[in-house]
């Protein structure tokens, strides 16, 4: 019983200062809400990579504490279809800021249909040239969204 209890312990303390040697869990900072209306679809079925839905983006509008702005066109999704039935995300729209920056920006991720619409991960990338904006440039997003009808709205993080 003794040596039970001496065991327990033994364990109960390696375990202990294993969660204390983890290096701490990334952060992240709130960017703003993006939301997207969608159009036309357009599928491409059984391709060699599968059956591709490419998706009109018809505008929208990026609301966040840095960084306000209009989604404008062109602007689509290249959704690749998966075996699994989730799909693979392939974005790209250019926003134009409140105070006039355009800023291209691009994602991957995956989407997961629901009884809702789809549940949504993305790896936002934004590019600029005009230095206001160029913090952007520099960071990993994650975005956290969902679409219901042809409503699409994303929660945005940069990654610290």
């Amino acid at each position: 019983m003794r040596a039970a209890i001496v065991s327990f312990i033994v364990v109960a303390l390696t375990a202990a200062a294993l969660a204390q040697s983890a290096p701490p869990g990334p952060t992240f900072e709130y960017l703003g809400t993006l939301s997207v209306e969608t159009g036309t679809r357009t599928v491409v079925e059984h391709g060699p990579q599968g059956t591709r839905t490419i998706v009109q983006i018809t505008g929208g509008r990026f609301e966040g504490p840095r960084l306000k702005a209009t989604v404008q066109g062109p602007a689509g999704d290249w959704i690749t279809n998966r075996p699994d039935g989730s799909y693979k995300l392939d974005v790209r729209f250019t926003m134009r800021t409140d105070d006039g920056a355009l800023i291209l920006v691009t994602y991957n991720g995956v989407g997961e249909t629901t009884s809702a619409g789809a549940r949504l991960r993305a790896a936002p990338l934004f590019e600029t040239g005009d230095a206001r904006y160029a913090w952007l440039t520099k960071l990993q997003a994650v975005g956290v969204g969902e679409r219901v009808g042809t409503a699409v709205k994303y929660d945005v993080y940069a990654l610290k």
